[in-house]
């Protein structure tokens, strides 16, 4: 009897039942991360996108909206954006298209900051 009790048989039901769960989660986690990268990344590049637009001679800024927009039509980004706005700054004598997206972070949970905001610029052609 104390043999059976002290043998290693049917510990790997009970292995896998506990280490199961944590593997599962380091997974979501891991997935959640991957999600969240590849939204800012795909904002960074529409914001980015349409300030090169914006800033082109003889454009406007509802051109530079427009490209934005179609930059992230049909992508899984285009489901958090708030805002898109475009407008003009100027740094040290350079004007400067630039556009700025407010977004909301694809978390699971509520975790961490809830919105950011994602800013392109690029310098202003002049005719």
């Amino acid at each position: 009897m104390l043999k059976r009790l002290m043998g290693d048989r049917g510990s790997a039901v009970v292995e896998f039942a506990l280490v199961a769960p944590l593997l599962m989660g380091i997974a979501l986690v891991l997935v959640q991360v991957a999600l969240v990268l590849h939204v800012r990344t795909t904002l960074t590049a529409a914001a980015a996108e349409g300030s090169r637009a914006a800033a082109m001679a003889d454009s406007s800024f509802e051109v530079g909206e427009q490209r934005t927009r179609a930059v992230l039509s049909g992508n899984v980004a285009e489901s958090v954006i708030e805002a898109v706005e475009v407008g003009t700054m100027v740094d040290a004598g350079v004007t400067y298209s630039e556009v700025t997206i407010q977004a909301r972070l694809p978390l699971l949970g509520l975790l961490g900051p809830t919105v950011m905001s994602i800013r392109g610029r690029s310098i202003q052609e002049h005719v």
